[in-house]
């Protein structure tokens, strides 16, 4: 267990030191700045590498919602829950801790919103709660299903990260403009714990309706696209 909350906490800290570096550090550069297409890569990039680095230990989670969501699909044992909840939050706010960091090191820093996510008037692009919600239960969902898909044992070998990477940029993609993008109550965890605006006060959405999401997707999954899949002849070991 100790290998595989390791591989969790190195994966997520990744994904968050990444993705939010992306944001935080070259995003905003004048005439060279990333844009906020070059966030959704890094945050793909981030989970693609990390899939193929430790996903063979832990299974390559970085997320509880995607915990959450291999449980209900019966992809992943429910005694891993929690202990894969506290490795992922520990791994994403030593990431972001390392972040602010180096990102502080300019004279006359402010974090500011640190590539939180939010509504509202948090919203990157001014979208209101509901429809920050709607976008991330949706998206959410979806990403279960690309994890389960992908993952399966009727799906090519080798390729899941490659799959499961691209659709993460994909929903950056989409939802940056919306809520900055979360599907990851860790990633939103600890981004607001460092944000300067508010966003902590927000931090409920992005653990309901990511979690709300993974769970319709393996339900979704499980019971629809591949009802009587037997869980223990499938999904990463």
């Amino acid at each position: 267990m100790f290998r595989k909350l390791s591989a969790e906490f190195i994966g997520t800290f990744w994904l968050v030191f990444a993705g939010c570096g992306s944001a935080v550090l070259a995003a905003g550069v004048p005439e060279v700045g990333i844009g906020f297409v070059g966030v959704s890569l890094a945050f793909g990039l981030s989970v693609l590498t990390m899939a193929y680095a430790v996903g063979s230990i832990s299974g390559g989670h970085f997320n509880p919602a995607v915990t959450l969501g291999l449980v209900l699909a019966g992809r992943a044992e429910a005694r891993e829950l929690v202990p894969y909840w506290i490795a992922q939050l520990l791994g994403g706010v030593v990431g972001a801790g390392i972040l602010y960091i180096i990102a502080s090191g300019v004279a006359g820093y402010t974090p500011g919103g640190f590539a939180s996510n939010g509504y509202d008037t948090l919203s990157p692009g001014g979208y209101g709660m509901l429809a920050a919600l709607v976008a991330e239960v949706v998206l959410t969902a979806v990403f279960l299903l690309v994890i389960l898909g992908s993952t399966s044992k009727a799906a090519p070998a080798g390729f899941a990260p490659i799959a499961i990477g691209l659709s993460l940029t994909l929903i950056h993609l989409i939802s940056i403009p919306v809520t900055n993008t979360s599907v990851n109550p860790a990633r939103s965890t600890a981004a607001a714990i460092f944000a300067q605006n508010g966003a902590i006060g927000q931090l409920w959405l992005f653990w309901l309706a990511p979690l709300v999401g993974a769970a319709l997707g393996a339900l979704i999954w499980r019971y629809i696209l591949a009802p009587g899949e037997a869980p223990e002849k499938v999904g990463r070991k």
